[in-house]
């Protein structure tokens, strides 16, 4: 089943709230559909201070698009440690790393292609 644009619209809405409700650090925004191959068509990506940060970063995500959406991830990973935990919305991937972890995997760099789009928080201003 196919997700709508505009369906992905909110749901990229809901998670850079879900986000920033708990102070998530450096937030990209990576469009992966003119890229071949690619298992999704977005990226989120962003950092948290530590562990209890990254997964307070991964529980606001899951609240906030599964109270407006009713959606649930259909996978995630990495809770154990919360080093690098991964989100899978399907067409949209969230990827909350710790600082350290996100600068040594580099996945903007990986994905060199994509068209980054750097979410400024509302925090900045």
């Amino acid at each position: 089943m196919q997700k709508s644009k505009a369906g992905a619209d909110e749901l990229i809405a809901l998670i850079l709230e879900g986000i920033e409700e708990v102070k998530g650090q450096k937030v990209n925004l990576l469009d992966l559909r003119d890229i071949e191959n690619t298992v999704c068509d977005y990226f989120i990506i962003c950092n948290g201070t530590s562990n209890t940060h990254v997964n307070a970063i991964v529980g606001s995500i899951r609240k906030i698009v599964s109270k407006a959406m009713g959606d649930k991830p259909w996978h995630v990973e990495g809770e154990d440690n919360a080093e690098w935990i991964l989100m899978d919305y399907v067409n949209v991937v969230v990827h909350v790393f710790q600082k350290q972890i996100r600068e040594y995997y580099d996945i903007e760099g990986l994905w060199g292609d994509a068209k980054v789009t750097e979410v400024e928080s509302s925090l900045n201003s």
